[in-house]
């Protein structure tokens, strides 16, 4: 006879205690024994049981649950089970941080991580093939639209998984803000509806509410040309500027501008020339808002570095050469000031739509989605990799589907207030597909391939080649615990059918691409992980927290055009700027949904301090902890930095990562 001592965590979120009551049973190497004991699970808590077995288990491998119900199938969640058993046996875990619904027989496997092995007589191996044929009746692909990476089979966020749902704080708090943004707007409108809207002042009338200290100062300095320039390396989409090898071909001067062709040629000979080029933009179709046609451009914009860091706009180019128009207008910081400032506000329209579709949604969200359905179709839960990669994708599908449902969709948020809302938006976000390359989501290849290695003042370009190399080195403690050599990880079934799934299924065969479709070696492993926690985590921070600050003051960033581009100079007026820019709707709506999307989130869980015990045993845990103490080293050298800017560059900083994409 032995005595266990058992304990059962239940979940702190709202409604994951249960009435119902819940029958264990453990199971060991030598027999398995059913507890007389029946508990209600309450939520937050641990319950603790002493009970004795008859017989030897032995080395306890599964503790098996069934909740019973009578009239109401109340969902119970559920952390985690841990069991010490008779003697000096070490306590044995096994985690489940998932919901127990129905009266079907639960088993949990002990905690520790497996690779897949051959012996089909192992009671671990046929545990994870069943637990993958039942997963993948589940979690199901389904094409969103055509052209696009593959998406989670869920047409609305009830459709999905339970375990990949919203908890209820998280839920309530997204609904409810979403609902007080919508009465900020209405009052917003009922305010300006006897106001003048002539000038770029009257956009102060709206400019109250929630908003952060350094919108502040976008709002005071948004005109001026070193903050423009600024943006590109610094601000919500700092990942379009590259160093310039070349004058562009599409960059057309005229006669008599001798003087800014030998301007432009010296600074490219310094290695100070740059550029930033929205040729993805030309000949998409744009929107018609409330029966208003609403207008798109393709710009051009050369920059040079000047030797204190600054960067500087030289010349605007706003629509590409074409039969009706071979040399078109270039607009110079020398121009009258509201033409120059209107070709900038076109510059800033166009990033507005490159960064929210491209950037943004393409290659954070739905990368990130790709990498959650596959992980969760592919790897069984004691796949270290599985355990690797399970809390940077909390949330992911449900804000997607989310997404689908209400910002891109027909009707919702982008038809309404912006200008590649109505279809053009999925034909950009075709061509930004067909142009997603492997390199492009990985730091350093992305920034040497746009020579941007070393350039002063590029503080994302310096944090995100912090993190790169922080997540690599955690990456690469756990991969080289559990493959010790090339041949384990080429020999891992389940890891090469995750691969394959991703970049032929997931990314419809993105192999052309760069994209992997096996893995032959440990670094080739290492580097595709540390690009998968990099997209979930760093550079989805990096990409979604601006629009809180470079958004909010909608001039800087306007989400639609109501005007043709100027073609002329002198005779750009204010009456042309206003009636360019959004609307009080538009403008209302921009900064609800900039507000609601880029700021912390409640329930938000720093990069690499997840609470769930995925791994069991002390080397895991301690790469883990050696992981949160690079993090905390890399938030102090990036706070010291910041005392000291006029603009501090905060969306790297470790604590305010978010460990998944979850908004």
């Amino acid at each position: 006879m032995g005595r266990y001592r058992i304990r059962v965590a239940t979940g702190a979120w709202l409604f994951s205690g249960s009435h119902n009551l819940v029958q264990l049973w453990l199971v060991g190497a030598r027999g398995e024994a059913e507890l007389e004991l029946q508990l209600r699970p309450a939520r937050g808590e641990e319950e603790e049981f002493d009970r004795d077995v008859a017989e030897d288990l032995g080395l306890l491998q599964f503790v098996r649950l069934r909740k019973h119900h009578w009239l109401v199938d109340d969902a119970w969640f559920c952390d985690r089970i841990t069991v010490q058993g008779p003697g000096a046996c070490a306590e044995a875990a096994f985690p489940c941080y998932r919901w127990v619904q129905g009266e079907d027989i639960l088993s949990l496997p002990e905690g520790t991580a497996r690779l897949p092995g051959d012996n089909a007589l192992d009671v671990f191996q046929k545990h994870r093939e069943k637990e993958l044929k039942d997963r993948q009746q589940i979690y199901c692909w389904a094409t969103w639209k055509e052209g696009l990476p593959l998406t989670i089979a869920a047409e609305r966020k009830d459709d999905l998984p339970p375990n990949m749902r919203f908890h209820e704080e998280k839920r309530l708090d997204f609904e409810w803000t979403l609902k007080a943004k919508a009465l900020e707007m209405a009052l917003k409108r009922v305010y300006t509806l006897l106001s003048s809207w002539n000038c770029l002042e009257d956009f102060d009338q709206i400019f109250w509410g929630q908003k952060s200290a350094l919108a502040e100062k976008v709002h005071r300095c948004w005109q001026d040309d070193e903050l423009f320039g600024y943006q590109f390396v610094n601000g919500a989409n700092p990942m379009l500027l590259r160093r310039s090898t070349s004058l562009p071909s599409r960059l057309v001067l005229p006669s008599g501008m001798e003087e800014l062709r030998a301007q432009l040629e010296k600074e490219l000979q310094n290695g100070s020339l740059f550029e930033a080029d929205f040729i993805l933009l030309d000949g998409i179709p744009a929107n018609v808002i409330r029966g208003e046609k609403q207008y798109l451009a393709a710009p051009l914009v050369m920059l040079k570095m000047e030797s204190n860091g600054k960067l500087l706009p030289m010349v605007i180019q706003i629509q590409p050469p074409n039969p009706s128009s071979p040399i078109p207008t270039l607009f110079l910081p020398s121009d009258p000031p509201l033409a120059w400032l209107l070709a900038k506000s076109w510059v800033r329209n166009s990033d507005f739509q490159l960064h929210q579709l491209q950037y943004h949604l393409l290659n954070t969200h739905l990368v990130a989605e790709v990498i959650a359905v596959a992980t969760m179709r592919c790897l069984p839960g004691l796949h270290p990799i599985f355990k690797l990669l399970i809390p940077h994708i909390r949330y992911t599908m449900e804000i997607n589907t989310r997404a689908r449902t209400q910002l891109i969709s027909d009707g919702g948020i982008f038809d309404k207030a912006v200008s590649t809302g109505g279809g053009g938006h999925v034909q950009l976000l075709r061509r930004a597909t067909a142009q997603l390359t492997y390199c492009s989501l990985c730091p350093p290849d992305d920034l040497a391939d746009r020579g941007l290695l070393g350039l002063p003042g590029a503080l994302y370009a310096r944090d995100a080649l912090r993190l790169w190399e922080i997540i690599a080195r955690y990456v690469e403690g756990i991969v080289h615990f559990f493959y010790q050599r090339d041949d384990v990880v080429r020999g891992d079934p389940e890891l090469q059918a995750w691969c394959r799934e991703i970049t032929e299924v997931g990314l419809c065969q993105a192999q052309d691409r760069g994209f992997p479709v096996s893995f032959q070696s440990q670094s080739q492993l290492c580097h595709f992980l540390t690009m998968c926690v990099f997209t979930c985590t760093a550079q989805h921070a990096a990409i979604n927290q601006g629009q809180l600050d470079w958004y909010a003051w909608v001039p800087n960033a306007p989400c639609t055009m109501r005007m043709p581009p100027p073609t002329t100079k002198e005779d750009v007026t204010m009456a042309t700027v206003m009636g360019s820019l959004p609307d009080v709707q538009q403008a209302c709506l921009q900064m609800a949904i900039s507000w609601h999307l880029g700021r912390r989130q409640p329930d938000m869980v720093p990069l690499g301090h997840h609470k769930e015990k995925y791994f069991s045993g002390p080397k895991p845990k301690a790469v883990l902890n050696q992981f949160r103490t690079d993090l905390e080293n890399l938030e102090k050298e990036i706070t010291a930095r910041n005392e000291q800017l006029d603009w501090p560059y905060e969306y790297l900083k470790p604590s305010g990562i978010e460990n998944s994409v979850t908004i």
